[in-house]
């Protein structure tokens, strides 16, 4: 009988939500997003995010369509503009957007450029055969996420304005706009554009202040934009690009005629060319036009990037496929051909040919045949890239080597020294591979103190300097979650170093062991045993020189878990301040100058922590290990060959770069002295 009742009850139940489905689900509770909605609706669908890198996102995509004009031979001068206001804008002179009516819809392109998803020119009709846009919402996208938008198109005597707001509402029809008296009807907007000065006889502004409703930040980082612009430039020669910060005065103009090879120039001048000639070939093949470019230097870390119709594709592709695929076959051929290679067991790997070489893969593909793996465009797909690549380099460089006996004998020296130092380190590694095994009965560092959760995400390695920060971390630690590793005194510089003699470092191979992932060639992110990997030393100099050395490694050895955001550098205090009963802890310099101006600074003692050793263990969890109350910065890579060019200049052999380094940021340099 009970079990009735109970059956009974669930039916009556059922059949109530059947009846509050019928009653509260109808077609009222279907929306229908027209125009725009849908990118305000879900920003992250179409710009990745509303973070930084999302609000970056809406400048690249205008400058890329400046871009698709320049790469079709109708612009050379790209220019970008950040007013004091919040706003952007972006000049080129290229043809200007057609603003004629289209026929069947009643507006001009212009509007349907800027108001509706999927309208453009790169779909094939003949408005560009080569582009970085596949699916025509970027424009529409930046006009759906500004305050307000504005559009001036030029061309021949006629100069025309649009106007949009409240996120992409049509404010103003084109129009004739009197670039003496320019008037907006953009509430709130000022006019930050000196037209007068816009002397190209024709071509396009957009202009936009990016919606502080959507996105969590408004501010524009400035380097970041110089960065890619001068990549931009140095893929299209001849081409010229001006950047202006009006909120910093500083401005910038990039122009190179030399093209990638004066981009890969720039990449090795913090160190040594194994070659003074650079390999470059410009051709097409079967419509798609390959320029290649590529030197050795004196490092042991690779330096390949890679682009797609001028976007780079920071995951490779079928493109690199291709280039490495040549370059293995055609270097080991001519090294046989020439008696340099007598053994075939001794035949160089595509591993023995990464190291040290510099190089720029770069494709424009018809916008037809163009495919990505993906929707962020990282990682070329277009199956005939590899072929076209392979091709035009392997010919190219077979001519090279034999037009250059001299640099084809230093780079087969170097690829040789390379083979050599491979099999040295895969038996050290190997060793390291063999003791670091988990679930198998191996050892793991006896100093590591590990934690008793499994899962991997849900754990923390703290990197600690020193056995004597050591001891209250291994206290003040949550056990369940949290491990300690003590790693004593200052590791080994690997941007000079090889991967056997990494391996064999009594600094790093127990942090290879604990970390799990392997290295090298046997590098597995599947195996990392602590989803944060959290470098922890003192706030001093030393302690940086200690960070940077950790941040070199993972960066030549494991640049996988900072792409996946596992890295981190704790951010311990330098000062404490007592007051009364109280203390207030103070992280650097700049925080306790305005801290001392308060009331309570005033009346406070202050002291400054020599190390992470005088903390007590309470201390040490209060302020650097806790998650509710420490600060960690997230290691990011923003921009590869930057990155790389850092590292390269700071942590090299070469002086040089280094001394240029310092004596341009020695006046801005805070110089701890105690």
């Amino acid at each position: 009988m009970l079990y009735n009742l109970k059956a009974m009850a669930k039916e009556e139940k059922t059949k109530k939500s059947k009846a509050d489905l019928d009653n509260n689900y109808g077609s009222d509770q279907i929306q229908v997003l027209e125009g725009l909605d849908p990118v305000r609706k879900r920003p992250g669908m179409y710009i990745g995010s509303t973070g930084q890198q999302g609000l970056h996102h809406l400048v690249t995509e205008v400058v890329n369509n400046s871009m698709d004009e320049a790469m079709a031979g109708y612009a050379n001068y790209i220019k970008v503009e950040f007013f004091k206001d919040g706003s952007v804008a972006i000049y080129d002179n290229g043809r200007g957007i057609p603003y004629d009516e289209k026929k069947g819809y009643g507006v001009s392109a212009l509007e349907l450029a800027f108001t509706k998803l999927h309208a453009g020119g790169k779909f094939g009709a003949g408005g560009y055969k080569v582009s970085s846009g596949l699916h025509g919402v970027g424009a529409s996208v930046v006009n759906a996420l500004s305050e307000w938008c504005r559009v001036i198109v030029k061309r021949g005597d006629e100069l025309v304005i649009q106007e949009y707001a409240d996120g992409g509402k049509v404010l103003r029809k084109v129009e004739p706009l009197d670039p003496k008296n320019p008037i907006s009807k953009v509430k709130n907007a000022e006019w930050s554009l000196k037209l007068e000065e816009w002397d190209a006889e024709s071509g396009t502004i957009v202009q936009f202040k990016p919606d502080e409703t959507i996105f969590e930040t408004v501010d524009f980082k400035y380097k970041f934009f110089v960065n890619q612009l001068r990549e931009y430039a140095y893929l299209t020669a001849n081409i010229k690009f001006d950047i202006i910060d009006h909120r910093t005065d500083q401005r910038y103009c990039f122009y190179f005629e030399g093209g990638v090879k004066a981009y890969i120039k720039s990449l090795n001048r913090s160190r040594k060319p194994m070659h003074p000639e650079i390999f470059h070939i410009h051709k097409n093949y079967e419509n798609i036009d390959v320029e290649i470019a590529f030197q050795y230097n004196n490092s042991y870390a690779e330096n390949v990037l890679t682009f797609a119709n001028h976007l780079r594709t920071g995951e490779g592709g079928t493109h690199l496929t291709g280039f490495r695929s040549a370059l293995t076959k055609t270097i080991n051929d001519y090294a046989k051909k020439h008696n340099l290679i007598k053994d075939k067991a001794e035949a160089l790997s595509g591993d023995d040919l990464k190291e040290g070489i510099t190089a720029i893969v770069s494709v424009n593909i018809d916008s037809a045949q163009l495919q990505y793996e993906g929707q962020t465009k990282g990682k070329l797909g277009t199956s005939e890239a590899r072929t076209a690549v392979e091709t035009v380099t392997k010919e190219a460089l077979e001519v090279y080597l034999e037009e250059n006996p001299k640099d084809a004998q230093a780079i087969i020296d170097k690829n040789l020294l390379a083979l050599k130092a491979r099999i040295a380190a895969k038996a050290a590694r190997d060793t390291v591979i063999r003791k670091g095994a988990l679930d198998t009965g191996g050892v793991l560092p006896g100093k590591l103190s590990d934690c008793s959760e499994k899962n991997s995400e849900k754990t923390e390695l703290f990197i600690v300097e020193g056995d004597s920060a050591a001891g209250p971390a291994k206290q003040g630690r949550n056990r369940m979650y949290q491990a300690v590793l003590p790693v004593f005194g200052k590791p080994l510089n690997t941007e000079r170093a090889r991967l056997d003699k990494i391996v064999k470092s009594d600094k790093f191979k127990p942090l290879i062991i604990a970390i799990g992932t392997g290295i090298g060639e046997q590098f597995d992110v599947s195996r990392l045993r602590y989803g944060k990997l959290i470098i922890m030393s003192d706030a001093d100099v030393d302690g940086a020189h200690i960070v940077t050395l950790h941040l070199t490694f993972f960066f030549r050895h494991m640049p996988q878990l900072i792409e996946n955001g596992n890295l981190y550098v704790a951010v311990p205090p330098l000062f404490k301040a007592v007051y009364g009963k109280n203390k207030q802890y103070i992280t650097d310099e700049r925080e306790l100058e305005a801290f001392l101006k308060t009331d309570i600074g005033k009346k406070s003692l202050i002291q400054r922590f020599k190390g992470l050793g005088e903390m007590n263990d309470n201390e040490l969890w209060d302020t650097t290990m806790n998650p509710e109350t420490r600060r960690l910065k997230l290691i990011t890579l923003g921009d590869a060959a930057h990155a790389d060019e850092v590292f390269s200049n700071l942590m090299g052999e070469e002086v040089a770069p280094r001394k240029r380094f310092i004596q341009t940021h020695a006046k801005n340099a805070d110089v701890d002295v105690t």
